[in-house]
């Protein structure tokens, strides 16, 4: 059944570290926005989809996190299903959502993300990234990704004696097979990080607020080089929350129809076997074309992109692979201003991942929050004038050379 699908509503509590609060109410106050925002009761909801990735790992909460979360604050009595796709999570319960409104099974559906990742044993909390790969061939995985970056001198004084997840080595392996093949620098990367840190000074809901230039993104502490501290992203707790709804699902909602905005495509893909130059072939831009292609629109039409930048270098690689630039054009991009607001096209008015924060299974959801509210016009100082068409992209875990999987959304006003 072919149904138009809105997004009626979007809530998104801010990103950071919530040592006070527990993971239920963390979606709570993101369900509780998201309501008001679309004017709707709790009542009204008749499908729930609920994602996280950490919470059987860092609370113990092994099974149906999602009824217990809801049972606390009354979303109780309808079916809830709990996905688990690595930091895809949020967007595939989104997509979840959107299938059943599409199958005809409701008319009005929510999908809520929520983490609490910062707790007092630390390396307990990196450790959980372990899980995002074949586990049995771990070493095996660890060794192919990291051969990636043989070949490129690391200079002396660029590699932290700190602990950090060795996911921070494989991103700094990607990197240098970036400037390897496509003469990416480490100062395009750095323009990445400036300008997203730029971008999160304006966002009251992201979790680092603080400017930078390229310069201090340079000097920041090292973590394994080309990567410094402020390229990457934080452990974070939070929560987000989407409405979505059919046409007549809309018609039943207090809230402004104007508000609501079209659901033009989703799609997801996951790895396939390639070898690691196969770019075309690359999980992210398979399923680019797909949402393209099923939206009936391309890359040049896209007025503002929300995409997966654990670190800035996943920025660089998700504006290729979406073919919002040319191959190996991305960091340049970045460098001339392309990819800022007021800019060409620009990506992560948020702060990405790397400012907003990241507490997987709410990630998603609050770049959907970011372009709802840039499609409405409700921006504010992060507001790209004239936005009409959005993309979001999340990724998550690990397969052969590429994400394991990696959902792409685009919305239209």
């Amino acid at each position: 059944m072919d149904r138009e699908i809105y997004i009626a509503g979007v809530g998104m509590t801010p990103f950071g570290r919530h040592l006070d609060k527990a993971v239920w109410q963390l979606a709570s106050d993101a369900v509780r926005l998201a309501l008001a925002d679309a004017g709707a009761e709790m009542s009204q909801i008749e499908q729930a989809y609920y994602g996280t990735g950490t919470q059987a790992a860092l609370q113990g909460q092994f099974a149906v996190p999602g009824q217990v979360a809801f049972a606390r604050f009354g979303l109780s009595g309808i079916p809830v299903y709990n996905v688990e796709n690595a930091c895809a999570t949020g967007t595939s319960a989104f997509q979840m959502a959107v299938q059943a409104l599409r199958a005809g099974a409701c008319d009005i559906a929510i999908a809520v993300g929520a983490e609490k990742m910062n707790i007092e044993d630390r390396a307990r909390a990196l450790a959980m990234f372990e899980g995002g790969w074949d586990v049995s061939l771990s070493e095996e995985n660890a060794a192919r990704l990291l051969a990636l970056g043989e070949g490129v001198t690391v200079p002396d004084g660029t590699e932290s004696d700190r602990p950090y997840s060795r996911f921070m080595a494989i991103y700094a392996a990607t990197c240098r097979f970036w400037m390897k093949t496509f003469g990416t620098t480490q100062r395009q990367i750095a323009a990445i990080a400036a300008k997203n840190h730029m971008h999160s000074v304006h966002n009251p809901l992201a979790q680092y607020r603080k400017p930078y230039t390229i310069d201090e993104v340079l000097t920041s502490a090292p973590i394994t080089y080309p990567l410094t501290i402020a390229m990457c992203g934080p452990l974070t707790d939070g929560g987000a929350a989407v409405i979505v709804c059919t046409a007549k699902g809309l018609a039943e909602l207090a809230g402004s129809r104007d508000r609501a905005i079209k659901v033009a495509a989703t799609a997801i893909a996951t790895a396939s076997p390639r070898d690691a130059t196969q770019f075309e072939q690359a999980v992210c831009r398979r399923a680019a074309d797909i949402a393209y292609e099923r939206a009936g629109l391309g890359p040049e039409s896209v007025s503002v992109a929300e995409v997966h930048d654990a670190t800035a270098m996943g920025e660089i690689v998700a504006a290729e692979y979406l073919r919002l630039t040319p191959m190996g054009e991305a960091g340049p991009a970045a460098e001339c201003g392309e990819l800022s607001i007021g800019g060409r096209i620009p990506i992560n008015p948020s702060g990405g991942l790397e400012c907003k924060g990241h507490p997987i299974g709410a990630t998603g959801l609050g770049q959907l929050h970011v372009l709802v509210t840039q499609l409405r016009g409700e921006a504010g100082a992060r507001q790209v004038s004239g936005a009409k068409v959005a993309l979001q992209e999340n990724g998550g875990g690990s397969i052969g050379y590429e994400e394991a999987v990696v959902t792409v959304n685009i919305l239209t006003r």
